[in-house]
């Protein structure tokens, strides 16, 4: 018959009066003894026996605290200016952005507390963070109707077909701002991706009709820092349509579509979705010329933020242990800095920009250099153009920024 709890504890007060004054080889066999009769781990028993019966005390801290509220309170600011994101984010970008905030008077540290800022690991920045993190802890619904039977002209994309490490390949979809109520007409967010450099671009629309969704397609590429090289989308019909296979035929994009109901196969705007966009106007309902015109005032000053203050990791490796898989990624950086990297400085980046009609977009010449390429390339070591050989510029230099990237917000921040 098993002991109750008061018994056991009953008998554990008791063995211990007298563990305390017995020696070594009686202990022992104490301790079997009150294993036996209470069924206690061996090693709970004699944590219970040397703290006198009572419940074991908890193990006091070797070493004291490093960070405390007077780190705690400049961090928190820093990570809400940041947008929250995690301490593996935040962490190295942490002596960029205390650099800014300083210099335009956004912030008053001691020299203590900008040497612990600037060195705290992305551990303690949790540790520190999880209490604002809990405090401040609505879904939508998918609105993705299948497309014609023009997909079959499509290609279902594979990741052989991309090349992962240049920028221009790029993923796209639909974000439903109908604030619950899928009824009637709504706006929409068009969320593009660059699957190389995280870069992100965002613009609203009136509804999801090809239209409107081809219309704010072009008006991204037009801006974008890189040549669009490649599409891949879901299988929506405002994607899925003869207008846009024809553009990206003309402009010698590659068009590619996910497999139907595998949201992970876009899972890189997939991810922008929540991120950029839900985080930053929710769910609720949007369905006005009024309100459309103000999430694209939004969008245009959130894509500057984005791109050149959000530090973003990237997946680098991925190691199977028996049933645990172990990921590694690199050091969280801005989609800015990672495109000016030099793995992005592809020897095949973009060209230049040309307009047709209204329209601007990027366009490819084989073996002709470009007028603004010339002079940086003549004191390159590889400035020697090879047979075939595509010249280019590299990818998201500081003069190649549109130009709302010199508006106040670029400036606070870089100047």
């Amino acid at each position: 018959m098993a002991l109750s709890m008061a018994t056991r504890k009953q008998i554990t007060k008791e063995m211990a009066r007298r563990y305390a004054r017995a020696r070594k080889g009686e202990r022992g066999r104490m301790l079997d003894e009150l294993c036996a009769l209470t069924g206690y781990n061996r090693g709970y028993a004699a944590r219970l026996l040397r703290s006198g019966g009572g419940a074991p005390t908890a193990r006091s801290r070797q070493r004291p605290r490093t960070y405390g509220a007077e780190t705690r309170e400049p961090l928190r600011k820093l990570w809400a200016t940041a947008g929250g994101i995690c301490g593996k984010r935040l962490a190295p970008f942490l002596p960029e952005l205390v650099a800014a905030l300083e210099r335009h008077g956004e912030l008053e540290l001691s020299e203590e507390q900008r040497a612990k800022l600037c060195a705290i690991s992305a551990a303690s920045v949790d540790r520190l963070l999880a209490a604002e993190r809990r405090r401040l802890t609505l879904r939508g619904r998918a609105t993705t109707r299948p497309g014609s039977l023009l997909r079959n002209q499509i290609p279902v994309r594979t990741f052989a077909e991309w090349d992962q490490g240049r920028a221009g390949f790029v993923e796209v979809d639909l974000v439903a701002h109908d604030g619950g109520v899928a009824r009637g007409e709504f706006a929409y967010s068009l969320d593009l991706t660059d699957v190389a450099s995280g870069w992100t671009e965002v613009r609203a629309v009136r509804n999801r009709a090809q239209r409107w969704t081809f219309e704010a397609l072009t008006a991204i590429a037009a801006r974008l820092p890189f040549p669009l090289l490649g599409l891949d989308s879901d299988n929506g019909g405002e994607f899925i349509n003869a207008q846009l296979v024809r553009y990206c035929t003309e402009h010698e994009i590659s068009f590619t579509r996910s497999r139907p109901y595998r949201k992970n196969d876009n899972c890189y705007v997939e991810q922008k979705n929540w991120t950029v966009v839900r985080r930053t106007v929710g769910w609720a309902r949007f369905d006005t010329e009024a309100e459309l015109a103000t999430l694209n005032r939004l969008y245009d000053s959130l894509r500057l933020y984005v791109n050149y203050f959000q530090p973003q990791v990237k997946l680098t490796a991925k190691e199977r242990c028996g049933s645990r898989l172990r990921k590694r990624y690199d050091t969280a950086t801005t989609p800015y800095r990672r495109g000016c990297s030099p793995w992005a400085r592809s020897p095949m980046t973009w060209r230049g920009v040309s307009r047709r009609s209204t329209v601007a977009r990027t366009r490819w010449r084989c073996g002709a250099r470009s007028p603004d390429c010339s002079a940086a390339s003549s004191s390159s070591p590889h400035s020697r153009k090879r047979p075939g050989e595509r010249r280019c510029r590299p990818a998201l230099s500081l003069e190649h920024l549109p130009r709302e990237a010199t508006t106040e917000t670029y400036e606070y921040f870089l100047t």
